[in-house]
């Protein structure tokens, strides 16, 4: 708390953070609070809305994004933690208008419904299959419980993992 006072009550002060983010390959300088999250500077900062923000507590996987190749709740990493690291967001999977197979894979079985949790699957998913933890659809099933689904597309989730798997698409 600060010194300072305010009609007879402390005010706190908040420290703030010069941060670098290296996002889908460009790089923005930000001025944030040190408590912000990666999940907020990324909405709220950088407008990159594709990233959701589901509970908040890191529960459902809604805010999934890759930090340096792994996957990463972003609503539970600060933004300040990524300095020097490289983050992918659902905007940089896409290249040159080209989706990702993965992307095209969930489109083509149908592995979204309302579509708010699909970012957050399709990180995740991309992650599974770099890690070499999609073996067989129990694994992709076990390796994806941390994203939930309201709508309950699993099956097609794991009809499309499946095929980018057999395609040979494990790259992120």
């Amino acid at each position: 708390m600060a010194d300072d006072m305010t009609g007879g009550v402390p005010v706190a002060t908040v420290a703030r953070v010069g941060v670098t983010l290296t996002v889908n390959g460009a790089d923005y300088r930000l001025d944030l609070d040190s408590r912000v999250t990666l999940l907020d500077a990324l909405r709220d900062r950088l407008g990159m809305t594709g990233t959701k923000k589901g509970c908040d507590q890191g529960a459902c996987g809604a805010c999934t994004v890759m930090v340096d190749g792994k996957r990463v709740l972003s609503c539970l990493t600060l933004a300040a933690q990524c300095e020097g690291k490289d983050v992918t967001t659902i905007e940089g999977l896409a290249a040159d208008g080209v989706l990702h197979a993965m992307q095209e894979a969930f489109v083509r079985h149908d592995a979204f419904q309302c579509g708010y949790c699909t970012s957050g699957q399709i990180m995740s998913a991309v992650c599974l299959l770099a890690e070499g933890r999609a073996g067989s659809d129990d694994a992709i099933r076990q390796f994806m419980s941390g994203n939930l689904c309201r709508c309950g597309a699993y099956g097609n989730i794991v009809a499309a993992i499946r095929e980018v798997r057999d395609a040979g698409g494990h790259d992120a």
